[in-house]
């Protein structure tokens, strides 16, 4: 035996796992002591009548927050209208669009404006598929048990997406309104497209495999893969249509700023004119999705230092999601800015904690478990991230923001998941719950300081697609 394999064989042996350790195992003597050391206690008899009885959040639920909320924000974007991404995972996309619908509203004079999400979810389909081969050809020769080759798999064909899947897929493909390709069943409940789609993606990846390990060239492989796009590209027809490539478009316009501003404005229809997608972005919307950049706050990484997330990207060549970590106190002083300016921000959240769909709030402690239980269940925003419990799952538009003193004390968030949910499709976020929840947001580089927008001209360190937070976000 050389030295290298004694060496890690008798590392091996001083590593013991917890499972294999007999001091590890939950004996009966722990078992009983658990139960002689426990004698319900009135307050835990009324607890147990009241929880096993009743839902739990309704019972936890903090009645002075709700009652707390008026509604009123000193501070807000103009915009009209909620958009419903259904029972699909299209937040991030959503949000996006909202994040232009205001100015393209207010501009045009118009009573409402919704893009074609399903148009842009094509395409999105259709590169994350390209994407998929691209790393299946990488990882062609990888142990099936690596963490790389899992996490392709794994985020194969998901809903999920970030800012940069947005901004890439428009600069590539322009955007079109809804009348042009207007939502489908399978555009709006994604979960069994998606398993077909999976699998259709499975077996061609399969295919290129035993390719490979026959000995074809990169060229074979490739080839392969855009035979199956093919195939890709036929499927998503039959389930969102097939995108225009050019369409007519016009609209109704109230003819003065004065006029926009009353309700019996006289509207006036616009001649109808010719786009394609790309020219339709371009002459009617506008806006440089160059100047936007990715603030995040994480605690647990060090402030001050530009990141990027590996594998983060639905386009093949693409720069990877990154971003600069800033305090939650910056981030917050830089969406003031914006929202003072008119102009709504992508942000990202964990909404699996303390908000009420029902009551349209985000707020620490909305639902009161540790006086219910009787229990400390506090944890830091870097524990949580420590911990995987805790990383951005939901994107939203971040719209308004109350101030008392020029300090935030709560925010107007517009989500995307109809106006039956929160207040008509709106929330309040509560700015402690900001400080805990809130990830990142994407904002116009004008409201940043230049000392953190040089932070971007440095290389970015790697964060593992395994990161907690790394992961898509899909906010079904």
């Amino acid at each position: 035996m050389n030295r290298t394999v004694l060496a890690l064989s008798t590392f091996s042996m001083l590593i013991v796992p917890a499972s294999a350790d007999p001091a590890s195992a939950l004996t009966p003597e722990l078992i009983e002591s658990l139960q002689d050391n426990y004698e319900m206690s009135a307050e835990d008899l009324a607890r147990y009548n009241a929880v096993t009885n009743n839902e739990i959040n309704d019972l936890a639920l903090n009645r002075k927050v709700v009652a707390g909320e008026d509604g009123f924000f000193s501070d807000k974007v103009k915009t009209k209208g909620i958009t419903n991404q259904k029972s699909s995972g299209r937040c991030w996309m959503f949000a996006g669009f909202n994040v232009m619908r205001p100015q393209i509203i207010e501009e045009h004079g118009l009573d409402s404006f919704e893009f074609s999400t399903s148009y842009l979810q094509f395409w999105d389909k259709i590169e994350k598929s390209n994407l998929y081969f691209e790393d299946i050809i990488e990882l062609r020769n990888a142990d099936r048990l690596d963490r790389d080759w899992l996490l392709v798999n794994s985020y194969a064909v998901g809903d999920g997406g970030w800012w940069n899947y947005v901004s890439g897929l428009i600069e590539k493909y322009g955007v079109v309104p809804v009348s042009a390709m207007p939502e489908t069943h399978s555009s709006e409940n994604t979960k069994t497209m998606n398993v077909v789609l999976g699998r259709l993606l499975y077996s061609r990846a399969a295919q290129i495999i035993k390719a490979s390990g026959e000995g074809a060239s990169i060229e074979d492989l490739r080839a392969l893969k855009e035979k199956s796009l093919k195939e890709v590209y036929r499927f998503l027809a039959i389930n969102l249509g097939e995108p225009p490539r050019e369409f007519e478009w016009r609209y109704e316009s109230k003819s003065s700023d004065e006029e926009k501003e009353s309700d019996s404005a006289k509207e006036k229809l616009t001649e109808a004119k010719t786009y394609t997608p790309k020219s339709f972005y371009k002459e009617f919307v506008g806006v440089d999705l160059a100047d936007f950049v990715c603030l995040y706050n994480d605690p647990s990484q060090e402030m001050g230092a530009h990141y990027r997330f590996d594998r983060a990207r639905n386009i093949a060549g693409q720069p990877e999601m990154n971003f600069v970590n800033i305090s939650s106190e910056e981030m917050k002083e830089i969406a003031i800015k914006s929202v003072k300016a008119n102009e709504a921000m992508w942000f990202a959240v964990n909404m699996s904690i303390d908000q009420s769909s029902e009551h349209g709030l985000m707020e620490v402690d909305l639902f009161d478990y540790e006086t219910l239980f009787d229990l400390d269940l506090s944890l830091s925003k870097s524990e949580r991230s420590h911990f995987a419990a805790g990383a951005s799952n939901h994107a939203m538009l971040l719209m308004g923001v109350d101030l008392k003193d020029e300090k935030p004390v709560k925010w107007l968030v517009e989500n995307s998941w109809g106006d039956a949910k929160g207040q008509k499709g709106k929330w309040t976020l509560y700015d402690s719950w900001f400080d805990e929840h809130v990830y990142n947001i994407i904002v116009n580089k004008k409201h940043v300081s230049a000392e953190t927008l040089a932070i971007f001209e440095q290389e970015s360190k790697p964060l593992p697609a395994w990161y907690p937070g790394a992961q898509q976000v899909d906010g079904k």
